[in-house]
């Protein structure tokens, strides 16, 4: 009678086992669902339905559900910049085009000014060079 009490303590235990390995591995896969659910993600049901079919791909897919399911954020959305407002685009671009048209003035402005230095810097050449390496001349510049 002693060896049969055994037997069903060892078949209890198995059972409790795997059971809880069951349960545990339902509840991993649950955990993308849970997190956009919090999150109130929009593709709540996808995620959940995925969850269960990771089950029978042999959790492949589910990294990326969990990955998927923290990508939303409640008062960000998906990260990006949502502006409604079509004139705050306008305004943005009107002064980026008043920036562009002051720099391309600023780089005019720059360009004058290293012609004209260039063309002091040539004249001091010509200038040397037609002097023969002496500076004996009155010609000023």
């Amino acid at each position: 009678m002693g060896d049969r009490t055994l037997d069903f303590i060892a078949l209890g235990t198995l059972f409790f086992v795997v059971i809880t390995l069951i349960y545990g591995i339902i509840y991993i896969h649950d955990i993308p669902y849970e997190i956009a659910k919090k999150r109130k993600h929009p593709h709540q049901d996808a995620i959940h339905t995925a969850g269960w079919v990771s089950l029978f791909l042999m959790h492949t897919v589910w990294p990326f559900l969990w990955i998927w399911a923290t990508l939303y954020k409640p008062g960000f959305g998906w990260g990006f910049s949502q502006t409604s407002e079509a004139g705050g685009d306008h305004q943005t671009t009107s002064e980026l085009q008043d920036r562009i048209s002051q720099l391309e003035t600023l780089y005019q402005a720059k360009i004058v000014l290293i012609d004209i230095s260039i063309k002091r810097l040539m004249n001091r050449v010509g200038l040397h060079l037609s002097l023969g390496g002496s500076f004996t001349s009155n010609k000023t510049i």
